[in-house]
């Protein structure tokens, strides 16, 4: 019998700089501090969420290493957004930040990847209606990303 998990409840996430992160993702996502242990660890959610806690952050110090690229470990972490308008305003944002680095539009989904201050990766998405995935149900695809065409598409 599998397990039968609905989504991604919470990620926790290791930083160097606790305060540094809370900032980022309060800018960036609009969450709001739930729980906070000092300078050690930060509970953070998203107002639209249920959810006791979207986000843990626990500092390892200033001297902690990144891992290497291509090493095992957590890729990124993706978060939905309710309407393409929200993505596009995501990333007008996160361009702002600095913090953007790539965007995809992968049939199945339209999405958007940035990185935090300690550089872990993170996606924001917006779900493709599914009667809108032909063959990208069942083929891989990573292609140019074209909001405004897609906005115009899916209004």
């Amino acid at each position: 019998m599998s397990i039968p998990v609905t989504r991604l409840n919470h990620a926790v996430l290791y930083v160097r700089d606790v305060e540094r992160s809370i900032a980022f993702y309060k800018e960036a996502f609009g969450f709001e501090v739930v729980q906070q242990m000092g300078a050690r660890a930060g509970f953070l959610r998203s107002p639209l969420a249920t959810n006791h806690h979207d986000l843990g952050l626990f500092a390892v110090g200033e001297r902690a290493p990144s891992p290497p690229p291509g090493a095992t470990g957590l890729y990124h972490l993706a978060w939905e957004v309710p309407t393409l308008g929200d993505l596009a305003a995501a990333q007008t944002q996160l361009a702002n930040m600095g913090a953007l680095v790539g965007q995809s539009d992968h049939g199945v989904s339209k999405s958007l990847y940035a990185k935090d201050p300690d550089g872990n990766e993170f996606e924001i998405m917006w779900a493709v209606p599914r009667e809108h995935w032909g063959e990208a149900e069942a083929t891989p695809t990573i292609g140019q990303l074209d909001l405004q065409r897609d906005l115009a598409r899916f209004a």
